[in-house]
């Protein structure tokens, strides 16, 4: 960041008013998008940060806000976090990140709003949020869930058609003429949300092509990681008549299904088709370079940056409402 950048430089840069910027830059007032655009654009070409200690003085309010995920080392948390922060940095805000590591009582700590009190505003993606939340939550701390809508918490729930994009994903591989479809990603723990949405959607597509759901080609997996499908990937390939592809529920599982196919000498989409879901920039550069589902990220953290500074002035209850970003079936060589 450049010293001396200001409200002035941002506006000149932008051509609009200081109020404009401010406005823009504090997510108040009225602009148009293409406005919001030019100004956002000028505040990352220029470095611009307000002060925050000069802004809590003055609202009571520090600019500060707190995204929690599982797990970092994934790559599409990680992909969604520079989004985040940088939708968050386009309003000025400044985003902490940590990982809660999918465990129960620190995501029940989020949505308590047991957190530093310098934090205005939480986005969490919860991994093993459980009833206890829903039944306890009353945090005067805002909050925006990432992910399906598993409980009915008094805040935004932002994510994309899961069982829409997983039926996408299914139908995909039926009009290329596979017909013993495998998923990797089915979990049995409770609130597995995201595993529960994508393997309805894929029961659909079968279900309309007349074909049957079989239990034994979707094995439960612990974790979204690509050791989880590697060794999924192993177990179908062992089964008396193997699948002809499988869906992922992750790019990762998808990465580990691929080398396990690859281990076995086998090849892709030869002997087995593989899509997975996320989108997550390894993807493309897969051998070969993977089919998958793209959810629309930046949609995805504009949305939830956006509902939470909404919801830090908000002066009414918060309501539980649902936002839907945009995805997409991105077709590559592994399908």
């Amino acid at each position: 960041m450049r010293a001396g950048i200001g409200l002035r430089e941002v506006a000149e840069r932008a051509g609009v008013s200081m109020r404009t910027v401010s406005n823009v830059v504090r997510g108040t007032g009225r602009f148009s998008e293409t406005t919001r655009e030019r100004v956002l654009h000028a505040v990352e070409e220029l470095g611009y940060r307000p002060n925050t200690a000069a802004r809590r003085l003055r609202t009571g309010r520090s600019g500060v806000l707190l995204l929690a995920v599982p797990d970092l080392s994934m790559p599409y948390f990680a992909e969604l976090a520079g989004h985040l922060l940088r939708e968050a940095a386009g309003l000025g805000r400044t985003l902490l990140v940590e990982a809660t590591g999918g465990r129960p009582e620190a995501e029940l700590e989020i949505v308590l709003g047991r957190t530093d009190p310098l934090v205005d505003g939480v986005i969490l993606s919860p991994l093993a949020l459980d009833d206890r939340a829903a039944a306890r939550a009353g945090s005067t701390t805002p909050l925006v869930l990432l992910g399906e809508r598993v409980h009915d918490l008094p805040c935004p729930h932002v994510t994309i058609d899961n069982t829409g994009a997983a039926r996408e994903a299914t139908a995909h591989l039926l009009a290329r003429g596979r017909r013993r479809i495998a998923v990797i990603g089915r979990q049995t723990v409770p609130h597995a949300a995201t595993s529960a949405t994508r393997l309805a959607g894929h029961r659909q597509a079968l279900e309309r092509a007349g074909l049957r759901h079989d239990e034994t080609l979707a094995p439960p997996v612990a974790a979204y990681h690509r050791a989880d499908g590697a060794a999924a990937m192993r177990a179908l390939l062992d089964l008396p008549e193997p699948p002809d592809a499988v869906f992922c529920f992750a790019d990762a599982l998808a990465q580990g299904a691929l080398h396990a196919v690859r281990e076995r000498g086998l090849t892709v989409p030869g002997d087995v088709a593989v899509v997975g879901f996320d989108d997550v920039e390894e993807a493309r550069y897969a051998a070969p370079p993977l089919t998958t589902i793209a959810p629309d990220k930046r949609e995805l953290a504009r949305l939830a940056v956006t509902a939470l500074v909404d919801r830090t002035g908000a002066r009414t209850p918060a309501e539980s409402t649902v936002l839907i970003a945009g995805h997409r079936l991105v077709v590559r060589d592994s399908s």
